[in-house]
């Protein structure tokens, strides 16, 4: 399937911004299952540093901010062609070893309730089957919910809360595969949707290392394993090695947040 993709960001300030930085995580690459034939990344407002590879293999461009803006845009453009592969993605690849991928971190350490849910989740006779047997019984513990409001909860205040937004239910499904034993990370990337064009923000989702074949992919709110609908941009240990954005600046001021994004088939 062909996806085409527009996705816009733009931040403003109530008093110009004397100096910025950030980090952008939004260039997917090609390999087995997604070709990139196009991607663009246009910044207004600022300048594009430096681009590099980070140790999870994932592209980031290095932007600043122009000196005294008001505002500044972060548009990327492009189409890629994705298989269907079950959400198999497959080889570890980049230059962290697969045994990091076990450590905790603030995001994902487990307490007592990650405990908990992984003590009611029954082992299957295949570790594909108990991880889709955990993925199932996540979603059922932790519905999925708008309604969830703050961006940086732990995966024990996501359980606490009862309900949970793509980046939670990604967050507690990391941290409980690497309690019963397997690497796992988080996804960020976007998702064409059936039913409209338009969203609202991209998506996440979680990945385990299994035995055989390698990384799989598992998205707790759809409960689905990813399909040609899913376009993978960067992985990491939790959300704040893998977000979309993110970065400093100096001076005071209020910022605002608007996104705009279109994911449909070409």
């Amino acid at each position: 399937m062909r996806l085409k993709i527009e996705h816009q960001t733009t931040y403003t300030y109530d008093h110009p911004v004397p100096y910025g930085l950030q980090q952008l995580r939004l260039r997917p690459k090609s390999r087995d299952g997604q070709e990139v034939l196009s991607w663009d990344i246009d910044v207004r407002g600022g300048t594009r540093e430096v681009t590099y590879e980070d140790e999870h293999a994932n592209t980031v461009d290095l932007i600043s901010f122009d000196a005294g803006q008001h505002e500044i845009s972060i548009i990327c453009k492009g189409e890629v062609d994705v298989t269907d592969r079950a959400g198999v993605v497959g080889r570890q690849m980049g230059f962290v070893p697969l045994w990091l991928y076990q450590r905790s971190t603030p995001l994902t350490a487990a307490g007592p309730l990650v405990r908990a849910l992984v003590a009611q989740v029954k082992r299957a006779d295949t570790e594909l089957a108990t991880l889709h047997a955990l993925s199932a019984h996540i979603l059922q513990a932790v519905p999925y919910s708008t309604d969830q409001a703050a961006s940086d909860l732990t995966v024990e205040q996501a359980l606490a809360a009862g309900h949970a937004v793509c980046q939670d239910h990604a967050h507690i499904f990391v941290s409980a595969a690497r309690a019963m034993g397997f690497p796992a990370r988080y996804v960020s990337g976007y998702l064409m949707m059936d039913d409209r064009v338009m969203q609202d923000a991209s998506h996440a989702w979680a990945e385990a290392h299994v035995a055989g074949l390698g990384w799989v992919g598992f998205d707790v709110s759809n409960g689905i394993s990813p399909d040609a609908r899913y376009v993978r941009v960067a992985t990491a240990l939790d959300y704040r090695g893998a977000a979309p954005i993110s970065g400093l600046r100096f001076g005071h001021g209020h910022e605002s947040m608007n996104v705009s994004l279109q994911v449909q088939q070409q």
